[in-house]
């Protein structure tokens, strides 16, 4: 049974997560559409090139760079398969803390053609339509850290031309969400919609741990509305 003290912890651990995520996402949904109006220039008049896609996302991937308040690690755009004249796949993408601009094909043989169809980050918000939190996964493409991607579609006359995105290491999430959790006085655990641990105040869980057959999961889990990711609370 949940008390009337629980219940209001959930909904402010809710609230804490919502809170937390809406600002990248709204800042990709400010970008995406404007970026989709420029593509759509481009493509009237030349060949779409990974070179042009390049120099349109870069303005839009710094300045999420910057986002206030949220430790983004890379942001950028991944073009849908076929869109290029030169390329099948590209990601245009900056990360770091110098801000540069990731080259897949001189880190890692074979990179530079990864097809990453089949990948949550980009399959889920190119087949919804809608924004996605993935996570939490390690990122083999970009950082090798544990990663929250948060993607948002863009179209061009319906359609769909790849998504726009960001990516938050957990660790940098963990340290700004754990204390307001905290503050709760509750054990709150963060998870995402499959049952994975992203963050928690107990210690006894780590990120990436599942909550299937474990003590969590007869406890409530409950959504937060618009981020595809689940709060678990109990009592200390």
């Amino acid at each position: 049974m949940t008390t009337g003290t629980e219940t209001t912890a959930v909904e402010a651990a809710a609230e804490i997560v919502r809170g937390y995520f809406s600002e990248p996402i709204r800042a990709l949904r400010a970008w995406a559409p404007r970026f989709a109006a420029q593509v759509a220039d481009v493509r009237a008049t030349s060949p779409l090139t990974s070179a042009r896609i390049d120099a349109l996302v870069e303005p839009h991937a710094l300045a999420s760079l910057e986002l206030p308040g949220v430790p983004v690690y890379g942001a950028g755009f991944i073009a849908a398969i076929d869109l290029l004249a030169d390329a099948r796949s590209h990601l245009a993408w900056w990360q770091g803390a110098d801000h540069r601009q990731l080259v897949l094909a001189s880190q890692t043989v074979n990179k530079e053609d990864i097809d990453y169809s089949a990948l949550e980050w980009y399959r889920v918000p190119m087949t919804t339509g809608e924004p996605h939190v993935a996570g939490p996964y390690v990122d083999y493409l970009c950082s090798d850290e544990y990663t929250i991607t948060i993607a948002v579609p863009a179209d061009i006359d319906g359609e769909r031309i790849g998504v726009a995105g960001l990516d938050l290491l957990v660790a940098a999430v963990e340290k700004e969400l754990t204390p307001r959790f905290m503050a709760l006085g509750h054990q709150v655990t963060l998870t995402n919609g499959v049952g994975r641990v992203v963050v928690s105040t107990d210690p006894r869980c780590a990120t990436g741990d599942s909550v299937r057959g474990s003590r969590l999961a007869a406890l409530p889990r409950i959504a937060c509305e618009g981020v595809a990711l689940d709060v678990i609370v109990e009592e200390v």
